[in-house]
């Protein structure tokens, strides 16, 4: 293209990470919470995130649902978002879509009666988790 290598593989590079930022972006439209669920899942946030760890220190529940849970600690504690904040409506849901999409996964696979186990609020807060999965047992 440019005649350098080096030049070329720069180009390469930044247009591949570009088009898997814009991917990306686009799965977080498709999967977010519709209607008021995405205001529930930030209010819930607290509770999910002891959630999430007492799911990941399960050791009866399969490797890679656990793998997926540290997983999302990870990019949880990461200051960096997948969608800057400056972002109207997404910049700050960010979070929120991720966690859900993965409680999602982990209701498909490890089955509700292992969150509900795990759960550390309220009944209340219990099934705005399961209109967010959109999963029943």
């Amino acid at each position: 293209m440019t005649g350098s290598f080096w030049w070329d593989l720069l180009i390469g590079v930044a247009t591949a990470l570009a088009l898997t930022w814009v991917v990306l972006v686009v799965a977080l439209v498709v999967v977010r919470p519709r209607g008021g669920l995405l205001r529930e899942a930030l209010r819930l946030l607290p509770d999910v995130l002891r959630l999430v760890r007492r799911l990941a220190a399960d050791g009866s529940l399969p490797r890679g649902v656990r793998v997926r849970l540290w997983l999302l600690m990870v990019y949880l504690a990461v200051p960096i978002d997948l969608v800057p904040d400056f972002i109207p409506v997404l910049g700050y849901a960010d979070d929120a879509i991720i966690v859900t999409a993965v409680l999602r996964g982990v209701v498909r696979r490890a089955g509700l009666d292992a969150v509900r186990a795990h759960w550390p609020g309220t009944d209340d807060g219990f099934e705005a988790v399961v209109r967010l999965t959109g999963l029943r047992g």
